[in-house]
């Protein structure tokens, strides 16, 4: 049948759906109702942290840092210009007080760490910082936040004030008089209607909130300025979008400008002679001029159409004549005419003029098929000439404005405008104006003519931009890239990134020696490194930074041969896959691609891929099709039909497959899911599918599908509502092949869920990444607790287990790659767990003939550092006693146990009166004291035993013979 939606007409292939679930329509108006449950989720992830057996469990940071993460606002000390705040867009809000050498974490603990933007009262000490949660920017993967924040002392604590419903801040502002007067700008959830849009009050320091200005159901506020003169006269700028998983709307008729001089109390729209009005206005940045508060510009994303070319300039043959042309017609068209059409949509690189004209000759081909071919989303995304960034500016309040330059600014925001939007002036010269795009630009001329001042260390995409107040050309830019400091007004940048902020989409592990981990990036590409990375800005000196870059674009998924961990397979957005050698630095297209006659295949966003672990030669690409190459992507074979439900007609690639797994027990056990909610499975290898999610929630993004290691019938999949505003958690499980389902996980926090991973020795434990953290089930999802309370609640994307060296690697999309050794939770089996008090095994130790040793007076001692292990039913205090082989107390360690794994460092030492007995006992022992005044143990074979509560438990510790 034909539905119509909107303006579009599509074809909708008709499935029947045995569960009764809402469509996409029904959900569309999916409400921030469900504000006090998400607040709530905090108070379970602590519980499920408090309750945890494994929250001690150390998580090691291992970078990367140097391609750093997507800035969304910068604060700076005017005083003080080496003491500033940064807040990233899902790593949270860091301090630095050195001018960017170093960063500390001050907001990793709240109920979300996405950030739209900060304001700083720096007239006290210690700061007031005020926080508001969800990013501001309307990409794919920014995420809601839960609310207003405001710290009084810093940074150290922090306070929520309410606003949870607002799911995204625009702007925040301070009164520069009363510290108890603070405007919000609320831009509202990104993929539903809401009430809770518009301008938010307090005037009691965050205790109250009255909306002042209301949007509507998708406009909200996304930028508000005060005149540097008088804090009652505001403006703010509202923004209509709207976004779904198929499609973004992102301009319209409620978008505008509002005034106030009444210090928010009312507002009026600004129906402003010279600004552009209607449902193409998009996007509106604002700035005040601080030489004559009179001037004020604004930034405009101006989604109206271009104005047709000229005849003469117009293509012979264009896809709107071809949608209805017979073949009689086509064939009499001359040859200039079809290689120009061709040429223009780059399918001369696959058919010749000759080629079509003999298919269309033959009846094999249609000319609307030479449509078919090029109209996809991707399509709809680029091909939109639409009038782009414009500047205006108005010196009578608002009344009239006048647009700034007469040359379009090309190439600044593309078709994408939503994801930008700020405009600078600098303090100093109200003749030099800045605006963020993908380039930063500048005019020296009050933005009639424009240059580009990013240059070598800078990168695009410019999300922020603090201007010294008193000192043109000094620049804090914050971009998808990190964080760049110039003095010279962009001649010369350099970076701050120094923080571990990544966003991850993807990680994937070889099994060299060190073995590498691999993940694809935001905007930052797809990059290498050792698992034994640690932080250090040695790199500097040697020229090389641990991590190498393999591509750039938006970094998506990797598989790695491990056979001979040199070939790797990853690529950018949209399915621009490669195989590299990573020895030769060859790389090779991928990508699968339809034939003409055939309509596109549709390619997510972060296309899935799998490497076979029977045979690493074989792998499996998904579009909205399963396709599989037996000879590494040279060639492909399309397994399967259309697994998605079809589409849906949009500027957004929808109705595509998300994920791939194959059974590490069976080959041609394939299971796969989309992004409309369908999962399948093929049991021969690919030549038959059976659809398995009718009793699954519908029209949910599958995340994950994740084939069990241990059990052939067994298969998890994790649904993620993001797109919709959903936020519950959904993991099930299936034990018959997905015949059957039964969700497990019940007690996960309303978070959504991008990943689930089945240990690979440990049939009972489950490890599942959220929107906020990691989560650990020992019981096979029936219960969960949360992972390691060093973790930030940053969103985890991806997940893998390094399982020679038993580690679990976390990629994150905000604070980069942890790596974990998992070895003791792996170990924590039925019996371990019944016991009151364990001990785990300890490797040998080798004698250090240098322990305790100073090189010089001002050197630190070599300290050797051994991990005691052990688990304990209850908390309390324990004592730790090292032995000797004939019973005799060499040491006595405490510590206050966690229910649980519990860690322990021990230097390997004995106390005192144990060294002088034994040199006593045995006169050739020569047990001397270190430098640090320490005693260690010689080479030799000890026990050390855990006592708690009456019970014990004890373990071997030897200490062999080291290199002296």
């Amino acid at each position: 049948m034909t539905v119509m939606y909107g303006r579009f007409f599509f074809l909708v292939v008709v499935i029947p759906v045995l569960a009764v679930a809402q469509t996409p329509d029904m959900m569309s108006r999916v409400e921030a109702t469900d504000a006090e449950a998400r607040s709530g989720a905090l108070g379970q992830r602590i519980l499920l942290t408090e309750q945890s057996l494994v929250a001690n469990m150390p998580f090691q940071s291992i970078g990367p840092t140097i391609m750093s993460g997507r800035i969304v606002d910068v604060d700076v000390n005017p005083a003080d210009p080496t003491e500033m705040f940064v807040a990233y867009a899902s790593g949270g809000l860091w301090k630095t007080s050195n001018n960017g050498m170093s960063f500390r974490p001050l907001f990793d603990r709240e109920a979300s760490m996405t950030i739209g933007d900060i304001a700083v009262d720096w007239s006290i000490q210690p700061r007031t910082i005020w926080v508001g949660t969800g990013e501001n920017n309307s990409s794919r993967s920014s995420y809601a936040g839960t609310g207003v924040y405001v710290s009084r002392d810093g940074g150290d604590s922090w306070e929520h004030a309410g606003l949870e419903a607002t799911h995204r801040i625009g702007r925040i502002l301070l009164h520069p008089d009363d510290a108890h007067t603070v405007w919000v700008a609320a831009l509202g959830p990104l993929y539903s209607d809401s009430e809770h849009r518009g301008v938010y009050l307090t005037v009691d320091g965050g205790t109250t909130w009255t909306q002042t200005l209301a949007g509507t159901e998708a406009a909200g506020v996304i930028d508000l300025v005060m005149h540097p003169a008088n804090a009652d006269e505001l403006y703010a700028a509202m923004w209509h979008r709207e976004r779904r998983a198929w499609n973004f709307v992102e301009s319209g008729e409620a978008s505008g400008m509002y005034r106030t001089d009444d210090g928010g109390e009312t507002w009026t729209r600004l129906d402003a002679d010279g600004f552009p009005s209607g449902a193409g206005v998009g996007r509106i940045g604002l700035a005040f001029s601080q030489q004559n508060p009179e001037i004020l510009y604004a930034l405009l994303d101006n989604q109206e159409r271009r104005p047709a070319e000229d005849e003469d300039e117009l293509p012979l043959l264009t896809k709107e004549a071809l949608r209805d042309m017979s073949r009689e017609a086509f064939l009499a068209l001359d040859d200039d005419a079809i290689a120009d059409y061709l040429s223009e949509f780059n399918i001369n690189s696959e058919y010749e003029v000759e080629d079509v004209r003999r298919m269309v000759r033959t009846e094999e081909l249609e000319p609307v098929h030479l449509v078919w071919y090029v109209e996809d989303a991707n399509r709809e995304l680029f091909d939109t000439p639409v009038r782009g960034a414009e500047v205006y500016r108005t010196e009578d309040g608002g009344a009239s404005w006048q647009k700034m330059h007469e040359e379009p600014i090309d190439g600044l925001y593309n078709s994408y405008g939503y994801y930008f939007g700020e405009i600078r002036i600098d303090p100093l010269n109200d003749e030099h104006i800045y605006i963020l795009g993908v380039p930063l630009l500048k005019s020296e001329d009050a933005g009639r003519t424009w240059m580009s001042i990013g240059k070598v260390n800078v990168h695009a995409d410019h999300q922020a931009l603090w201007i010294n107040p008193a000192r043109s050309g000094h620049m804090v830019n914050g971009n998808d890239g990190g964080l760049n400091i110039t003095y010279d007004d962009g001649a010369t940048w350099f970076k701050a990134n120094t923080p571990a902020v990544g966003q991850f989409y993807a990680i994937a592990v070889d099994d060299a020696q060190p073995y590498r981990i691999y993940g694809g990036l935001q905007d930052n590409g797809v990059w290498g490194g050792p698992h034994t990375y640690e932080h250090s800005l040695r790199w500097h000196s040697r020229g090389e930074y641990a991590y190498e870059s393999l591509l750039g674009g938006d970094g998506m998924q990797v598989e790695v041969d491990t056979r001979t961990n040199n070939i790797v397979y990853t690529g950018s957005q949209f399915g621009a896959y490669v195989r590299i050698d990573t020895n030769t630095g060859h790389r090779s297209s991928i990508r699968p691609r339809h034939t003409l006659g055939e309509r596109p295949l549709r390619y997510n966003w972060q296309t899935p891929i799998h490497l076979s672990r029977h045979n690493q030669d074989v792998l499996y690409f998904g579009t909205n099709k399963v396709h599989r190459s037996f000879n590494r992507g040279t060639d492909w074979e399309t397994l399967s039909g259309d697994l998605t439900l079809g589409g849906r007609r949009g500027d957004v690639p929808y109705g595509t497959l998300t994920s791939i797994d194959e059974s590490p027990l069976r080959f041609g056990l394939v299971y796969v899911g989309s992004d409309d909610g369908l999962v399948h499975v093929s049991r021969d290898g690919g030549y038959s599918w059976d659809r398995v999610s009718d009793d699954l929630p519908q029209h949910r993004w599958v995340s994950r599908v994740e084939a069990s290691v241990h059990s052939i019938d067994r298969v998890y999949v994790t649904l993620n509502g993001y797109r919709w505003d959903n936020f519950e958690a959904l993991l099930y499980r299936s034990d018959d092949y997905g015949a059957t389902w039964r969700k497990i996980g019940k007690d996960l926090p309303m978070e959504p869920l991008n990943v689930v991973l089945e240990d690979p020795r440990n049939a009972d434990i489950l490890y599942v990444g959220s929107d906020h953290g990691l989560y650990i089930s020992l019981d096979g999802g029936d219960t969960f607790m949360a992972a390691g309370a060093s973790l930030p609640n940053a969103p985890v994307h991806d997940l893998k287990v390094q399982d020679r060296r038993r580690h679990l690697l976390v990629g994150t999309h905000g604070r980069s790659i942890y790596r974990a050794d998992i070895q003791f939770v792996q170990d924590l089996t039925p019996e371990i767990l019944d016991q009151p008090v364990h001990i785990f095994a300890m490797d040998p130790v080798r004698h250090g003939a240098f322990w305790g040793r100073k090189f010089a007076s001002w050197s630190n001692p070599i300290d050797p550092e051994e991990e005691i292990v052990y688990f304990s039913a209850v908390g309390g205090e324990v004592v730790i006693r090292v032995l000797g082989e004939d019973g005799s107390e060499l040491n006595v360690l405490y510590d206050e146990a966690d229910r649980g794994l519990n860690y322990v460092m021990y230097d390997v030492s004995m106390n005192d009166e144990a060294a002088a007995v034994r040199n006593e006992e045995d006169e050739g022992a020569g047990i001397e004291a270190g430098d640090n005044g320490i005693y260690y143990l010689p080479v030799g074979a000890y026990q050390i035993e855990i006592v708690l509560n009456a019970e014990s438990a004890t373990t071997g510790l030897e200490v062999e013979a080291g290199r002296e």
